[in-house]
């Protein structure tokens, strides 16, 4: 069964959702997710210091948060297009269109990259559906959400080669061979085809020496040199 939460929450912000303080490039902020009372997902909203400090009194109470360093964007960045999705991409867009099989898949891939240090485990809480992980891309501040479905280790290996088939197929499963080899025609011979002739199968009789030499259009040397 498929979760009800839209797990993909928005990017990292550039500015305190308290008080508007642009953040600077390596400062301390609070990262935080709230219920989102229009769904049944949840809001990210970032914070400096101070702006925290200021809703501490607040009655409402966030889902999960966390302290974080804040990364600017380079004004020079340039997004080329990759020959394949990376690992990150391909979780992205999994949990984008969360779908029941890709559940195991989602979460071997983040547990990938967290250990590439790409994304890091923020938090997690217990919910009336499972484990809900929370994992936040070190250099853009990206939040992904990922429900732990606690494989069994009988079925690790299976999912882990899913894992590398995507990687392998830019994030799609390959289609079944059946689908994607192209058809064999069946060839016959013509009818009247005419074997040619080897040395082995038809060696040419020598001519006498009181008649001219054929030449190559002389019926008589054709007969000679095509088998019966």
């Amino acid at each position: 069964m498929a979760l009800a939460e839209p797990w993909h929450v928005r990017s990292r912000g550039r500015e305190c959702a308290a008080t508007q303080h642009l953040f600077t490039d390596r400062e301390s902020i609070i990262t935080a997710l709230y219920p989102d009372p229009e769904s049944s997902g949840y809001l990210r909203r970032d914070y400096c210091v101070e702006g925290w400090n200021l809703l501490q009194e607040s009655a409402e109470k966030p889902f999960s948060f966390w302290k974080t360093i804040y990364s600017a964007p380079a004004n020079n960045d340039v997004q080329q297009a990759a020959e394949k999705l990376s690992a990150e991409e391909i979780l992205r867009r999994l949990i984008e269109e969360d779908e029941d099989h890709t559940e195991n898949t989602r979460f071997i891939l983040a547990v990938m990259l967290e250990r590439q240090k790409l994304l890091r485990e923020t938090d997690s809480q217990r919910t009336p559906s499972g484990i809900i992980r929370v994992y936040e891309q070190r250099k853009t501040g990206e939040i992904y959400i990922v429900k732990d479905p606690d494989i069994p280790l009988s079925q690790v290996e299976a999912v882990q080669n899913e894992v590398i088939i995507l990687l392998e197929n830019n994030g799609r499963s390959p289609a079944p061979a059946s689908e994607t080899e192209a058809p064999v025609l069946e060839t016959t011979e013509p009818e009247n085809a005419v074997e040619p002739a080897t040395s082995e199968s038809a060696p040419a009789a020598p001519l006498a020496e009181e008649e001219p030499q054929a030449s190559a259009t002389d019926p008589a040397s054709e007969s000679d040199s095509v088998p019966s």
